[in-house]
């Protein structure tokens, strides 16, 4: 999917998760989206445990509860995709029609900060 289409199916969604995930790829975010659908199913029961998963540890993904609900309400198979901001603090999980032709829903949440190794200069 080029670059320029995803953005134009995130313009319109509107929420916090969409609004960060197009300023990720408008910076220079990387992006994939998957080439077929998987069945909507197998989406909702992963990531309804990954959303459980993620309130036991005091995280509430923007998006996450609402992008679950709809992709089991849809019942077709979807296509999924990820957006990462350049500088890796934010992910968005993206959720679309079976054609890749229309934004279900998008999630997101920040990851953590990973710090480089303090590299210490030999001594001469």
């Amino acid at each position: 999917m080029q670059r320029l289409v995803l953005e134009a199916l995130l313009a319109g969604d509107g929420g916090e998760a969409a609004v960060k995930a197009l300023a990720a790829l408008r910076s220079g975010g990387s992006y994939w989206v998957g080439d077929r659908a998987q069945p909507a199913g197998q989406h909702v029961g992963v990531y309804r445990h990954r959303l459980q998963r993620m309130r036991m540890h005091g995280i509430e993904p923007p998006g996450l509860e609402r992008a679950v609900r709809l992709v089991r309400e849809q019942g077709r198979p979807v296509r999924t995709g990820m957006i990462d901001a350049v500088d890796r603090s934010w992910v968005t999980l993206l959720f679309l029609t079976e054609d890749g032709e229309a934004l279900l829903a998008c999630a997101g949440w920040s990851l953590p900060l990973v710090r480089k190794p303090l590299v210490r200069n030999p001594s001469p």
